[in-house]
Formats: C-alpha cells, sequence, structure tokens
C-alpha cells in the first residue's frame, strides 16, 4: 500500500476503462495524480468518483494525443502540477474491429497517432526530467496484441507491437545511461471488461458502438488496475494480464505454426 503514497502518477486515458480504474486504486493508495484524456468533463467524473480524502491531491490536464505538437507544453505543465512526475501511464489509445482489407489507410494512421505516436511523443518529452532527476518509470499499456496479431484488429496489433520496438529500445538505451534508475515496464492486458469497443474503430473510421463478446466476458477492470499497480511496485519489464488468452503469447513463442493455425478461427470478438 505505501509504496505509491504521495507518488506522483500521470495517467493518459484516464477518463474510461483501464485508466479510470488505476485512477480510482491508486487514488486509495494515497498517490498524487494528473488525469489526462481528451474529455474534461469526464476526467472531472471520474476525480469526483475518488475517495474524497484524494480528490485534493488529483488535478485534471485535458489534451489531445493526436496533437504531438502541444505536447511538450502538455507535458511541462504537468511536471509544475506537483512539482515532478514519478510515473508516467501511457494508457490513451483506441482500439479498432474490422478487416485489413476493408480499413481505410487514414484509418491505420489515426491508430498510429493515437496509440504509438502519441505515447512516444510524451514519452520523449518526460525523458529530460526523468534523467535530469535520475528517477522515473515509464509505464505503457500495450495489449496481447502487441505480441500477437488476431484477425479484425491489423492496425492495433500493428501499433502495439510498434510499442514493443520502441519501449524496448528505450529500455537498453537507459540501462546504459542510468543504469536501473528508470524503469520501463510493458503491461500485456488481454480481454478486459471496458467499453474500449464501443468506440473501437471500424472500416471507414467509425466507432463499433458495441460491446463485443469477448470484451463484454473479459476480466473485470479494477481487478486489472490491481494487477498493474502490482507490476510498477514490482518494476517489471512486461506482464501479461487477462484470462486464458494470455496463454497465447507463450504458445507463440513455443509452437509459432500451431499458433497460425488456431489464430484463424480464434473467437477473438
Amino acid at each position: 500500500m505505501a509504496k505509491l503514497k504521495n507518488r506522483v502518477v500521470w495517467i493518459t486515458g484516464a477518463s474510461s476503462g483501464i485508466g479510470e480504474a488505476l485512477a480510482y486504486e491508486m487514488a486509495k493508495q494515497g498517490a498524487r495524480l494528473i488525469l489526462s484524456a481528451r474529455r474534461k468533463e469526464e476526467l472531472e467524473r471520474v476525480k469526483g468518483n475518488c475517495i474524497s480524502s484524494a480528490q485534493a491531491n488529483i488535478h485534471v490536464l485535458p489534451f489531445d494525443l493526436t496533437k504531438t505538437e502541444t505536447l511538450k507544453l502538455t507535458t511541462e505543465a504537468a511536471i509544475q502540477v506537483f512539482g515532478h512526475i514519478d510515473i508516467l501511464v501511457n494508457n490513451g489509445g483506441i482500439s479498432q474491429r474490422s478487416f485489413a482489407k476493408d480499413t481505410l489507410l487514414d484509418v491505420d494512421k489515426r491508430i498510429m497517432d493515437v496509440n504509438y505516436f502519441g505515447a512516444v511523443a510524451l514519452t520523449k518529452n518526460i525523458l529530460p526530467h526523468f534523467l535530469k532527476r535520475k528517477s522515473g518509470h515509464l509505464v505503457t499499456v500495450s495489449s496481447v496484441t502487441g505480441i500477437f496479431g488476431t484477425p479484425y484488429r491489423s492496425g492495433y496489433a500493428a501499433s502495439k507491437h510498434a510499442l514493443h520496438g520502441f519501449f524496448d529500445s528505450l529500455r537498453a538505451e537507459l540501462w546504459k545511461d542510468v543504469r536501473d534508475a528508470i524503469t520501463v515496464t510493458m503491461i500485456c492486458p488481454g480481454f478486459i471488461h471496458t467499453p474500449i469497443t464501443l468506440s473501437a474503430v471500424t472500416g471507414d473510421g467509425s466507432p463499433l458502438g458495441k460491446m463485443d463478446d469477448a470484451q463484454y466476458k473479459g476480466k473485470p477492470a479494477d481487478w486489472c488496475a490491481r494487477k498493474i499497480i502490482h507490476a510498477i511496485e514490482k518494476k517489471k519489464n512486461e506482464v501479461y494480464i487477462g484470462g486464458i488468452e494470455t496463454l497465447g503469447v507463450r504458445f507463440k513463442r513455443l509452437f509459432p505454426n500451431w499458433f497460425a493455425r488456431y489464430i484463424r478461427s480464434a473467437k477473438v470478438r
């Protein structure tokens, strides 16, 4: 419990789903929070739903991940809230439900802008702060589809794979500069019961507007949040959080040909 007390945590994508659940759990543990997403009113709702004793230590900072040219000033504003930041949780993102052949290239670009370039821009902007302090923790919420692709998620899986390439490389680079002073943790959830599929983009960029079966039957978001906090506290490099679908990570590594046949007909929506 005490490990997050008074730590300054900046959470993106905090207006719903895993980010919202993280805000509630971290507030309970006494963390000082900066909550970010596009919709200020939803961030205020999340803040209001946190335990009342924690609300004085919660700041709302709305911004749009796709506007990367604004993120340097946004990062500076975030640092000024409490004077420093201990942990950045790159959680903001959008999902996808469409076949690659039916998906406009502009939709793929939008997914990459939000899921990949937004997280990379924030990370690059906050790195000088972490390096100066010789302390910091970069937590990025990826997905098990960052390890293996599934049908209906080609653009989404590509964006999550890209995150792993970037942050695995960054982890190695930072070790050479500051050894273990700055931690990089990749969080790979499977099916978590959140509203992410409601706004998942389809082939033409319009929202799906419904909860798919796999997501509906997923693990609770608050359970996932507690697992993420445990990974942060233990300074894990990479963790897989979910149900039986997380076993796919191991199966792909050990039996790639078998997995390739299996995933063709797996129920993933």
